[in-house]
């Protein structure tokens, strides 16, 4: 934690007061951080006197689209699935009021866990724990499409038709309005993805970005919470699927969107042992091409947006990482639109 001088995006003063309003046992003075990760909303670290810990999420700084980042959402979904077997950090409270700190927030719990996204971070697990980090994160992903979203008070948070529809409308839309370039394989795998929509299944709750790296894991391998909920909402529970198994990238893969996927170390599972236990957890049996393509287009997009933010200066100082993320966007375009053609 950093001494009085807080980051930017946080006004110690207003959220010391919001705290000591909202938050039980807190002792003031409160230090911030900057946590490393999370492309789209910020992420901050706060600790108090006594070393209790929590996280708070916030927008970008600016450059925002509409509706795109709403802290009250995500608060309200992960506040609803405390009663499920989903893990999730525990709720402290959420801020509407942009005078407090310059944006609405939300405070959750910190959750200690390790974040596995490249192979060094993969290293404190060994290929027992990456073996269990591996059936854990299928299992849960089994519980979240299995949870009925009005029994847990979110069966008004989204429409529940047509979702892969009003997917590719919403992206396609975020494309056109932040693209840094044309790519014709974007247009092109666009078209094609929104003439080949399969039939859809009831509405589930869909994470919307459900990978390795967005989980805290134990060093057993366990789940301990489930991060990053911003882009969920009802739909296609396949389309979490589709977005994993395009982040789970294996030795032999040509794109990686992370670079240098953990999931190429050994003891990861590998996609198709993914893909059987999903079906035998749920007993969907549909053909995943359609929603891997449909994920790799969309994660082109969503990439797309946050290479645009950060040139914009959404997030402060560019990192080396997200300076490649134009030309992963272009490979990822490309990949959909190979997919859809071949």
């Amino acid at each position: 934690m950093n001494g009085p001088q807080a980051p930017e995006g946080i006004d110690p003063k207003g959220i010391e007061r919001w705290f000591l309003e909202h938050v039980e046992d807190v002792t003031l003075p409160l230090l911030f951080e900057r946590i490393s990760g999370g492309r789209s909303n910020l992420t901050f670290g706060v600790a108090d006197a006594e070393g209790r810990r929590w996280v708070l999420r916030r927008p970008p700084l600016h450059s925002t689209l509409p509706s795109a980042h709403d802290m009250e959402r995500e608060h309200r979904i992960q506040a609803a699935l405390a009663v499920t077997p989903v893990p999730v950090p525990m709720m402290s409270g959420h801020c509407a009021d942009e005078s407090v700190s310059g944006a609405e927030f939300y405070v959750m719990e910190r959750v200690d866990g390790l974040v596995v996204r490249d192979r060094a971070s993969a290293v404190p697990l060994d290929e027992s724990a990456r073996r269990v980090a591996s059936h854990d994160l299928i299992d849960i992903l089994v519980a979240l499409h299995n949870v009925d979203p009005d029994e847990v008070g979110l069966g008004d948070l989204a429409r529940r038709d047509a979702y892969i529809e009003r997917q590719l409308k919403r992206w396609h839309g975020q494309w056109t309005a932040q693209k840094t370039r044309d790519l014709p394989a974007m247009d092109e795998a666009h078209r094609l993805l929104a003439e080949r929509v399969p039939p859809q299944g009831p509405a589930r709750i869909v994470h919307g970005d459900y990978r390795l790296d967005n989980v805290l894991l134990s060093n057993t391998g366990k789940v301990r919470a489930v991060l990053d909920w911003e882009l969920c909402t009802l739909g296609d529970p396949l389309a979490d699927v589709g977005m994993l198994l395009v982040y789970w990238s294996e030795a032999e893969d040509t794109v990686d969107p992370l670079g240098d996927s953990a999931t190429r170390e050994p003891g990861f599972a590998t996609r198709a042992e993914l893909v059987d236990r999903y079906r035998a957890g749920t007993g969907i049996q549909a053909d995943l091409d359609f929603y891997v393509a449909f994920a790799y287009w969309r994660l082109a997009a969503i990439l797309e947006g946050v290479y645009a933010r950060h040139i914009a200066g959404a997030y402060g100082e560019v990192d080396e990482e997200v300076q490649r993320y134009g030309e992963v966007v272009e490979a990822l375009a490309a990949e959909a639109h190979c997919l859809l053609v071949r």
